[in-house]
């Protein structure tokens, strides 16, 4: 293979890894059964050979059943291997994560598309490369199926009455990153680009919603069903294709006719109003970008249970159907025009212009992050734009900071540094597959946030032109007939990029990019300040932290706004390695006594109250990088009155946020004041105002004892709020002024935080609540008022304090607390309404589980988790389930309950909501039930193996659920084998003693005289699974060829398998129980060998010598055939269509086997294995997959279609 690379002629810029170019693709889906949940279809890829006699294709497929292979009409042998479905054979007594991940690594490495690789090798029959040079086009047609898919398509279908189309089934493809292989088998990389032809046949009452145009659609004759023909002339990746199917209402976009939206029945108002808005952004974008929008025609398809909010492909985006709202609704509006704005960035960056590697993602999510920016910059105004970008740094700080740092392009090769360039995570970032969800989230996160610094450095005008730049190159690219040079253009890479910016701008951003791209970690300053009377000058003091971890040092410019008297000055400090002070000349001596007015720094002048301030100093306040140009954290220490003027004068949001942060340390009535005045400001952001009540709220509490007057921000509420002639009664709502709508919300809620001497919350203010609920009339508002009755009972939650508990008194509703019980009555009778009256997303529920879980955790109720578990099951809306689940993790940390464990982790594995099931994993890694530091109960050893077996073969559909599984293993075990494990070596004593027990019955009469041989020859079990047999002697399962077999195994002459130090078979082929190969048990402890699957790259399997033993794993693997739904055996009559098994090569890597010699190494592995076998034949086939054991008739199967061959099929030869 390695030769192939190098005679290839140079393509420009891109250099593909696959020793072919895909020039198109189609596929057809000719039957979507919605009670099966199963689909079948078959795909045509159009391959142009760039090497001489091109001898295999690898391609990605997962969990499709794959029937017949045929290229150019010839039928095709092929190889099915996906090393993902089961990381570490379960022989492995491994348990710590560092074995795991590497191991995760290599599997995923294994089948990478973007380094050439597949799950399905398809050998190119002889005939079709022995004619000599020409380069001929080839075509390979597959034939496939999918059962029950885990991953990548998604049926949702309600348990209701009616025909499928009237209970509302749907189906939809979904995925993280590229996941297309879930659902066709194809190129799945984001750098292979082809045309394509979509064919969907669905019922007649369903609609296909698919990538590309709608050419047309035929019904067949009995007008029962209809297809939906697609054709997408666009080259675009297989990731970036989708499918959508359903009983669909149809809206064609009234501004824009070439946009159609697509909703459940009954959801058409909604659709209507929440799309009356996307045209807008359209013009945005195109208009910024001087580009038309890449596609002929835009799509939304709105579903139920999405896997996230929004995902983009070409031509067409699927939401979560919970983003729809009607008029009346205030918070969700905002909420989903960003969720367009982003699905409509990514069409741009992202679908049309796709990326040449995982190292180039950063670019993407970069630009599309930033233009979406813009559009919030835009849209919602600078104040609500530089709150999200202090919002987005400070969450991507906080990240780094404890988790050491995000690496936006990590390099791989080189040195041993090199290899893993991120060694303080669990985890690698060699693969978007490996990653965890939030470091993915981060890292889109700093994606943005660096082009933005790339914008302060080049200007925006350069920053659009660039942008521009990569989409007409794209777009001339994307009209030419196929040229694979030509095509390239439409992928963008960190170089192009680079150079793009230069050639653009003329500026070099070569220090930057290294600060921020090429390296992770984030810059810690720590300043302060002393201003020199004499001098007149300010020195300041800037220390940086850089050894902590996810820190780095800082050297080059900061810059320091510096407010005085005489006005606003910025002052640009060049930071070098060592230096820490900086004198900065000030203008003004001092000049209070003339009374003028203080220029601000947007131009304003305003009258401000000096006395607060030091008489020697004409300081009013400093702050250290006032723009974000650097990704940091600052910590700046000045004088409690500067931080008033602050938040009183600056008119820069972020500077009030950080100034209301700081005045929580200064709880004195001048912070008071200055807070009463924020909220007392109309034309103050909103969010600034909400913040101060939470503020004030603090600040009252730590001046409990000299506070006057009523409790803070009753008197206040009451005056905006309340009407004059009888000020406990709260006006009848009218939310026409948004920013008094959120102040009205948030006030109440921050009330609530007061506590008086007894620490409880004060009796006034607990009275106001309620009557505020009591009173709330919403009968003249145009807005519906569910958020704010939701905050509200969220208020009482705040108001509520641990109960004061008289000794082994028994706690009944009726000797509770007075207060507590109109809480409690409150709560409950909220929560029956709901179920009479549900609200929009049924946010009040969500508040009252919240609240419950509070007065259980504070002891005024018995804490008792059935009500949650209740509400946590699938059917309610799945807030209220998140709500829900939310209560029983709590439940299960403090009350150390392992039946409360066992039921999510059993949620985690049977539940049909992709979402829940990772946010239960990620609840539990927010709010784990113990970590590795404390010992507890609830870790013993069958967790372990649970946990270890979830992240290991049971999460194999879904990358996400999968990482999520490893962050909560590390949460709960740290990096190294769990404490709560017994240590291996008891294990092997005990193994000795049992050395003669091991050989195993029920293999015996199998193997007949042949037994030694096979010890002997342990080589011949590793083969890999193989579905194409020669035409065999059917009924015959001799052993004689056992030494024949090894050839086959891929590791061409035992001496290289030798090298190759193969784990034993039982390693790696005894892989999840129902493996191929596990039969052949006995072996020679001398005799172990180690295959690591990327080993099929240098010498692939030699398929040439037709074997009978081929017919002998042919024959187990249909024994042990794996349906593709785990747990449900296969009914006998299906045995005839079953298809290859999906089965891992044989792989297995640790650390261990790989640096030991081949004897000593190996012996404690044996006994280990030895000690497993005995305990693995009772179970051999009950996990996952009740086969038959004694099934044993080699004529069942071995000519089925599912065999992946013909009876007629030609050899495999190289």
């Amino acid at each position: 293979m390695h030769d192939i690379k190098m005679n290839r002629k140079k393509d420009k810029g891109f250099e593909s890894p696959r020793p072919f170019k895909l020039t198109h693709q189609v596929v057809c889906i000719n039957n979507i059964n919605f009670q099966r949940k199963s689909v079948i279809g078959f795909v045509e890829l159009t391959i142009f050979p760039t090497v001489v006699n091109l001898n295999r294709i690898k391609l990605n497929s997962k969990q499709c059943r794959i029937y017949r292979v045929r290229v150019n009409d010839l039928e095709a042998p092929f190889i099915y291997n996906d090393p993902t479905l089961e990381v570490c054979h379960h022989e492995s007594k491994q348990r710590n994560l560092n074995y795991f991940s590497s191991a995760y690594t290599a599997a995923v490495s294994a089948v990478d598309p973007d380094a050439g690789h597949g799950e399905l090798v398809i050998k190119v029959p002889s005939e079709l490369w022995k004619q000599g040079d020409e380069m001929n086009v080839l075509k390979v047609y597959i034939e496939f199926s999918l059962d029950q898919p885990k991953g990548g398509l998604h049926f949702v279908v309600p348990d209701v009455e009616g025909s499928m189309a009237e209970r509302g089934a749907h189906v939809f493809s979904f995925g993280y990153q590229n996941s297309t292989r879930f659902w066709f088998p194809c190129v799945d990389s984001y750098s292979e680009l082809c045309t394509w032809k979509l064919e969907f046949t669905v019922d007649a009452s369903m609609v296909a919603v698919s990538c590309g145009d709608l050419v047309e659609t035929v019904y067949t004759h009995d007008m029962r069903k209809k297809t939906f023909h697609y054709v997408l002339p666009i080259p675009t990746a297989a990731s970036n294709i989708s499918l959508s199917v359903g009983p669909f209402e149809i809206l064609v976009d009234p501004y824009m006719h070439e946009v159609t939206h697509f909703c459940l029945p009954q959801l058409l108002p909604l659709l209507k109003h929440s799309m009356s808005y996307l045209h807008e952004i359209f013009e945005f974008y195109e208009e910024i970008l001087t580009c038309r929008y890449p596609y002929s025609c835009f799509k939304t398809v709105f579903v139920d249970e999405a896997y996230v909010q929004v995902s983009s492909y070409a031509s067409m985006s699927i939401f979560s159907t919970n983003l729809l709202h009607s008029a009346l609704i205030i918070d969700q509006t905002p909420l989903t025009r960003q969720c367009l704005a982003q699905a409509l960035a990514q069409q741009f960056f992202g679908c049309f212009i796709s990326r040449m590697s995982w190292a180039d993602e950063w670019v993407l999510k970069g630009i599309s992050g930033y233009i979406y920016g813009l559009y919030l910059k835009k849209t919602f105004g600078v104040n609500q734009y530089r709150h999200w970008i202090k919002e987005e740094l400070d969450k991507m700080v906080e990240y780094e900071l404890k988790m050491g740092g995000v690496l936006l392009h990590p390099t791989f090769g080189g040195g041993k540094d090199k290899d893993n360039p991120t060694p303080h995570l669990h985890f690698s970032i060699k693969h978007p597959h490996t990653l965890s969800w939030k470091y993915y989230k981060m890292f889109q996160c700093k994606a943005h946030l660096v082009m933005r610094l790339i914008e302060n450095r080049i200007s925006m005008e350069f920053m659009l032109q660039v942008f521009n730049k990569l989409l007409s190159l794209a777009s001339t690219a994307s009209s030419q007939k196929y040229q694979s040079h030509m095509w390239s253009q439409m992928l963008v890479s960190t170089h192009s990029f680079l150079k793009s910016i230069s050639n653009v701008s003329g500026k070099d951003i070569g220090p930057l990019i290294k600060q921020w791209v090429d390296q992770s970690a984030v810059v810690k300053f720590f300043g302060s300040f002393a201003f020199n009377r004499k001098r007149n000058v300010l020195e300041l003091e800037i220390r940086q932290d850089y050894t902590s971890s996810g820190t780095q040092k800082y050297v080059g410019p900061i810059k320091v706004t510096v407010q005085e008297l005489d006005g606003s000055f910025n002052h640009t400090l060049q930071i070098e390695e060592n230096s820490l002070k900086h004198d900065i000349p000030c203008h003004s001596k001092s000049r209070r006594n003339k009374k003028k007015k203080i220029p601000l720094m947007n131009g304003e002048e305003v009258d401000m109250d000096l006395s607060a301030m030091d008489a020697d100093s004409p300081l009013l306040w400093i702050r250290i990088d006032p723009d974000m140009s650097i990704l940091r954290k600052v910590e700046f220490e000045q004088a409690d009155f500067m931080w008033q003027y602050q938040l009183r004068y600056e008119r820069d949001v972020v500077a009030q946020e950080e100034s209301i942060l700081a005045l929580e340390k200064f709880p004195t009535p001048a912070s008071r004041l200055a807070l009463t005045d924020i909220l007392e400001q109309d034309q103050c952001f909103y969010k600034v105002r909400q913040g101060a009540c939470f503020c004030l709220a603090k600040i009252a509490n730590s001046m409990m004892s000299t506070w006057t007057g009523p409790p803070a921000m009753k008197s206040l509420f009451t005056r905006m709020f309340c009407c004059k002639s009888c000020p406990n009664i709260v006006k009848t709502n009218t939310f026409i002024s948004f920013q008094s709508y959120f102040l009205q919300k948030t006030m109440p809620v921050a009330m609530a935080q007061l506590r008086d001497i007894q620490n409880l919350c004060p009796k006034d203010v607990l009275n106001f609540i309620l009557d505020l609920i009591k009173y709330n009339d919403n009968r003249k508002n145009k807005f519906s008022d569910n958020y704010y009755r939701a905050e509200l009972i969220d208020a009482l939650t705040n108001s509520l304090t641990p109960a004061i508990s008289i000794s082994n008194e028994v706690r009944t509703v009726d000797n509770l607390n007075g207060d507590v019980r109109l809480i409690l009555e409150e709560i409950t009778r909220s929560l029956n309404m709901e179920k009479l009256l549900p609200s929009y997303r049924n946010t009040i529920t969500v508040s009252c589980l919240r609240a419950i879980r509070m007065l259980q955790k504070n002891g005024h109720i018995p804490s008792d988790p059935s009500l949650f578990k209740s509400y946590a099951e699938y059917g309610h809306f799945v807030d209220v389930r998140v709500a829900a689940l939310e209560a029983v993790v709590d439940y299960t940390r403090v009350d150390r309950s392992s039946v409360e464990l066992q039921w999510l982790l059993n949620m985690v594995q049977n539940d049909p909501a992709h979402y829940v099931r990772h946010k239960i994993l990620s609840m539990l890694g927010k709010n784990p039930p113990f970590t590795k530091a404390a010992e507890s109960p609830l870790c013993n050893e069958a967790l372990v193996d649970q946990l270890w077996k979830l992240m290991n073969s049971g999460t194999s559909h879904d990358w996400r659920l999968r990482c999520d599984a490893v962050n909560l293993y590390y949460t709960l075990f740290g990096l190294t084998r769990p404490s709560c494990l017994p240590l291996p070596e008891l294990g092997l004593v005990l193994n000795l003693k049992e050395k003669k027990a091991v050989l195993n019955p029920t293999i015996k009469p199998e193997q007949g005289p042949d037994t030694t041989e096979m010890t002997g020859n342990t080589m011949g079990v590793h083969i890999p699974v193989m579905g194409f047999t020669s035409s065999l002697d059917e009924g015959l399962i001799t052993m004689e060829t056992v030494s024949s077999v090894s050839m086959s195994s891929g590791v061409a002459p035992p001496p290289q398998g030798l090298k190759r130090k193969l784990d034993s078979v039982v390693g790696p082929l005894g892989s999840s129980p129902p493996e191929p190969g596990q039969v052949l048990q006995e072996e020679d402890s001398s005799k172990k060998f180690k295959i690591r699957f990327n080993t099929m790259e240098e010498d692939e399997i030699d398929m040439e010598s037709p074997h009978d033993s081929q017919a002998f794993i042919h024959h187990h693997l249909n024994i042990l055939e794996r349906p593709s739904t785990p747990g449900k055996e296969p009914p006998a009559v299906d045995q005839a269509v079953l298809s290859l098994p999906v089965t891992p090569l044989p792989s297995s890597f640790s650390k261990e086997s790989t640096s030991s010699s081949k004897h000593s190494g190996h012996h404690h592995h044996h006994h280990e294995h030895k000690k497993k076998k005995k305990k693995k034949h009772k179970h051999k086939h009950k996990h996952k997959h009740e086969s038959k054991d004694k099934e044993r008739d080699s004529h069942a199967f071995s000519n089925s279609p599912a065999s992946g061959r013909s009876v007629r099929s030609p050899s495999m030869s190289d």
